[in-house]
């Protein structure tokens, strides 16, 4: 008895090891990775970060400036903080190797007052597009890819990009010295984030010298902050030394209203480690 219950049990460990293994068998056969999933019809998968040789994108936001020279590039995870009016160029960078049908949609909206990305500020359904912020606070931007074919679909969607303006700030300075010795030649602001500008330059009897705006006022290198308003001449000539009036109005990122009148001093015998008299004109003609 003993011997025939050892070959039953021997008998039935064989049969339940055969049967385990055509499970396993079964199971192989009907398993599938991701990338097999195409043909199924109405399958869907989600892909949080993409590989260069897989379907996604690799999104990247260029940002300029009031200075356009000083642009800086920024990809998903990253932070970037600047001041308005900033002009975004948006690139998807769409990487479709199995020429999928697909549609980009960029959301950008703003973090503050409980803001999010489901009520979204700005939304384009194209590959590039561009968008310029003007007002100060919080941003995020992120990108959507849907790709389709033959049933399958496929989700990218990247990570946020967190951008923040700063809020405005302008002051304007007593006076300058146009006589080309490369210190002070110019009029020169401090703007910060401020997006619309408009200065008028007079003399004491009320002519206008000279006029600016944010469009037309040049930036000094290496100095975004920096606007350059007045050279100092009228008509080809530099103007006599002496006191002139500035009227400047101007709005910043914060919707803050600037309106400056101020005197301003025109000495063209200043120059640095020497001691000047001011003259007494402000004619300029």
């Amino acid at each position: 008895m003993k011997t025939q219950t050892k070959i039953l049990m021997a008998v039935l460990g064989l049969i339940i090891a055969i049967a385990c293994s055509q499970e396993n068998e079964g199971l192989n056969e009907g398993s599938t990775s991701t990338r097999q999933t195409k043909n199924t019809e109405g399958s869907k998968r989600l892909v949080d970060s993409i590989a260069a040789d897989e379907t996604g994108a690799m999104p990247t936001v260029t940002f300029y400036s009031i200075d356009e020279e000083d642009t800086v590039t920024v990809t998903p995870g990253e932070s970037q903080t600047a001041q308005a009016p900033l002009r975004m160029e948006l690139a998807a960078n769409v990487n479709n190797p199995d020429d999928y049908i697909y549609i980009c949609e960029w959301r950008i909206w703003t973090t503050n007052d409980n803001g999010s990305e489901e009520t979204p500020l700005v939304t384009r359904f194209e590959d590039n597009t561009s968008y310029t912020l003007t007002k100060s606070g919080g941003y995020g931007v992120k990108l959507y890819v849907t790709f389709s074919l033959d049933g399958d679909t496929i989700e990218y969607e990247s990570d946020p990009i967190s951008i923040v303006i700063s809020e405005s700030k302008l002051t304007c300075p007593d006076g300058f010295s146009p006589n080309n010795d490369s210190i002070n030649d110019n009029y020169r602001v401090t703007a910060q984030s401020i997006v619309k500008l408009d200065a008028k330059f007079f003399n004491r009897w009320g002519t206008l010298l000279h006029s600016a705006t944010l469009e037309n006022a040049q930036h000094v290198e290496g100095e975004p902050n920096k606007l350059i308003l007045w050279d100092g001449k009228y008509k080809g000539d530099v103007v006599k030394d002496g006191i002139y009036l500035l009227h400047l109005e101007a709005t910043g990122s914060d919707d803050l209203k600037y309106k400056i009148k101020k005197s301003i001093s025109i000495l063209t015998g200043f120059r640095e480690g020497e001691e000047t008299t001011t003259g007494g004109g402000g004619s300029s003609e």
